[in-house]
Order: structure tokens, then sequence, then C-alpha cells
């Protein structure tokens, strides 16, 4: 996946009639103002970064992944495009949200199955269909470094990679300490740059996650680990 294709969701994607019917996606969730302000094709673009950061990480693309806090559907239904021979999962607590992406994705081809599911992350993490699901979860906005360690390692197989977006101009691995990662099963792998433009960082799970995180709604974010 080259950077010149990452501005056309066509480009180099899967081959089951996805694309295109994704960007008709994109265009009804910015409608429904979903996306904010930022041009689709940009969008787009910085979601090609998750999948490319994520073959990169793993060598090959995922057989699951799980976008957590999927807002109106970035990064994961382009992720859905690109990998269309993967499970994919996307969460978010948002009642309209997800009832728009639950009737958006029943038109896709139906070559894997791509769920929406509606709860908080919290909650997810210790849910026995979710738990340990997932070699790839990303994460567009979700939260503070600390929020979203605790809320995604619970959904990583050991060996998997989290993924996320990082804000311009942070000072790469500053965000995610090492000893506060173990804690988790996590470990800080690389950071990620695509297209010049968009940052990401890579996090490895490394070991089990302590059957007690994450802690309780609310909880990771009131008293965060780190």
């Amino acid at each position: 996946m080259g950077d010149d294709e990452a501005l056309t969701l066509e480009s180099g994607d899967g081959d089951d009639g996805r694309a295109p019917v994704v960007a008709g996606m994109l265009k009804r969730s910015a409608d429904q103002g979903f996306l904010g302000g930022m041009p689709i094709e940009d969008q787009v673009a910085h979601a090609r970064g998750f999948a490319a950061a994520a073959e990169g990480g793993l060598g090959r693309p995922p057989r699951s992944f799980l976008d957590l806090g999927t807002g109106g559907g970035l990064p994961g239904l382009v992720l859905a495009a690109v990998w269309p021979e993967s499970r994919g999962v996307l969460l978010d607590a948002n009642e309209r949200r997800t009832s728009f992406l639950a009737l958006e994705v029943g038109g896709l081809p139906r070559s894997s199955p791509l769920e929406v599911v509606r709860g908080r992350a919290e909650e997810a993490g210790h849910d026995p269909a979710l738990v340990e699901g997932f070699e790839v979860v990303t994460a567009r906005s979700f939260g503070t470094p600390g929020v979203t360690t605790e809320c995604a390692a619970p959904l990583l197989v050991v060996g998997g990679l989290l993924v996320v977006s990082e804000p311009p101009d942070v000072v790469p691995g500053d965000r995610w300490p090492t000893d506060r990662l173990e804690v988790l099963g996590l470990r800080p792998s690389t950071a990620f740059r695509f297209l010049d433009r968009y940052g990401y960082q890579i996090i490895e799970k490394v070991g089990p996650t302590p059957e007690r995180y994450p802690r309780r709604v609310g909880i990771p974010a009131k008293r965060p680990l780190f």
C-alpha cells in the first residue's frame, strides 16, 4: 500500500466491491455531522495511515480488528475496505452514531463479517465475545493515553497491536511510559509517519492483561494509570 494510494479509497483496496460502497457511507456520515470539519479525503488518508502502520507492524493484514470509539466510522469503515478478509468490529457508545452505522454496514458485500457494537469500552473489555479477540485495535481520538491503553489492552490477543493516532508535534514516545504499559501487558513499539502528515504510535501486547482491567465505567478517565 504505497503513499500515492492514500488519497483515493478505491486504489489498492479489496476486490469485493467494498471501496465504492464505503465511500458513499462516509459521505452520508459526513452529511449527518459525524465526521467533523476535516475534508473527507484527508480523513480517508488519515485512516489509511492506520492500515499502513498495522500492516507494517504485523508484516501482513490482520485477521481481525476493532475500532475503538469509531464515531462516524473512521478509521473503521476504511479499514473494512482495505481489509475485506478481516473480521471487523466498530465499537462506540453513542446510540445515534451506532444506529446509523448498523444500517450502513448492512449494505456491504458480506465476504467477511463487519459488526457494529454499541457499548462502553470498559464493558466491552469484559465481554467474552470481544476479550482477546483482535490482532489490531485502532484509536483515532478515543481518549488520553492512559484511558486508551487500559480500554484497548484486554481486547488484543498477545502479539497484537494497538495503533493510536498522535497529535501533531508530539515527541515520539513521550506519552507512553514503558513501566505503566507493562501493567497492562503492553510495550511501546514504534512511532509511525504516513504521508509525512500523520503520526501514530504502535503499541504491542506482549503478555496477558490482568482481569481487573479495564476498571468499571468512568474510572479509567477519573483515575488514569498515567
